[in-house]
């Protein structure tokens, strides 16, 4: 185990470079250009946008630049925002744990009640509950997440006037203590919501798709013809073999929540790093693009590796390959 745990580590410090090298690339390539935005596109003459340009050190060759941010990489310095004129690592680790509240809490529910629904669709496979299920998370799955998440605070904020409409906490309020964590919590629950109801099709349709293949194979068949009870052959067998790939799925669309959770936080006005992002992209804010990307790309590598982990306690023989 150990020797597998050590095999997984060192593959994250290459994936992560190859991250940081792809992102600089892709970011310089992109139409844009910092300098021309901060001058202002009408009015800026040649000679202030080039100005900007050497302050900012953007007229450099293109490996001279990312030699430069790989240095001070390595130091652990992620530059400073060319809009917001602050450390960007003081920026992220603002919005960092309102993020990694919203799209942690979200995937984590997703999971637990995607798989549940699949494991119980597959039970009950050309049935009437099957069907309406299988409705349902289709459904869901075809509803973009900034529409679902609108119409979820016409419902609740706008008619029912059950939850709070955007932000984090009541400002106004000026709550302490427990308060302010319950307040947290309600504001909480449509972005969270949201980002749920569009993961659970994911892991319902895996989960669903796993229990009725394990539910085929022959150490099923010889179960059954022992006189095992269905119910413990399921619940001990073929369903722990199931959630293997939906532990698998759950690593790898932890990229996906995070990139999709800037929507949501623009609708719901959620203090998270995908409004950040965004404002990033519009200003081509390289230092706090990078810097988010490489955040990004530890958050996910770690999850990853965590699951990995997972997967081998759940299957043994994955730790001696």
């Amino acid at each position: 185990m150990g020797r597998y745990i050590s095999r997984q580590l060192a593959s994250i410090i290459p994936t992560i470079f190859l991250s940081v090298v792809l992102n600089f690339i892709l970011l310089h390539a992109a139409p844009g250009d910092p300098a021309r935005i901060m001058a202002g596109m009408d009015s800026a003459s040649p000679e202030q946008i080039e100005a900007i340009r050497v302050k900012l050190g953007l007229d450099r060759p293109l490996p001279v630049q990312f030699w430069n941010y790989v240095k001070e990489l390595l130091q652990g310095n992620l530059g400073q925002s060319i809009t917001y004129k602050q450390p960007v690592l003081d920026l992220i680790m603002a919005r960092l744990p309102a993020t990694l509240m919203l799209t942690v809490t979200s995937a984590v529910i997703a999971l637990v009640i995607g798989t549940l629904l699949g494991a119980i669709a597959a039970q009950k496979s050309g049935k009437p509950t099957d069907t309406a299920l299988s409705f349902s998370n289709y459904a869901l799955f075809a509803m973009p997440s900034f529409w679902l998440g609108l119409i979820l605070i016409v419902i609740f904020a706008s008619k029912l006037g059950w939850l709070p409409t955007s932000g984090m906490r009541n400002v106004r309020a000026g709550y302490t203590g427990w308060r302010d964590t319950l307040d947290v919590m309600e504001h909480l629950i449509l972005p969270v919501a949201t980002l749920a109801l569009v993961q659970i099709p994911i892991y319902f349709r895996v989960t669903r798709a796993s229990v009725l293949q394990q539910q085929r194979e022959d150490y099923v068949t010889t179960f059954r013809a022992t006189g095992l009870p269905e119910g413990r052959i399921f619940r001990r067998y073929a369903l722990r073999n199931a959630l293997l790939p939906t532990v698998t799925v759950f690593g790898l669309s932890l990229g996906f929540v995070f990139t999709g959770a800037a929507l949501v936080e623009i609708v719901f006005a959620w203090p998270g790093i995908g409004r950040m992002t965004l404002d990033a992209v519009g200003r081509r804010d390289y230092p706090l693009l990078l810097g988010i990307y490489l955040i990004l790309a530890i958050a996910v590598s770690i999850a990853v590796l965590i699951t990995d982990l997972v997967y081998a306690l759940l299957d043994p023989r994955i730790r001696l390959r």
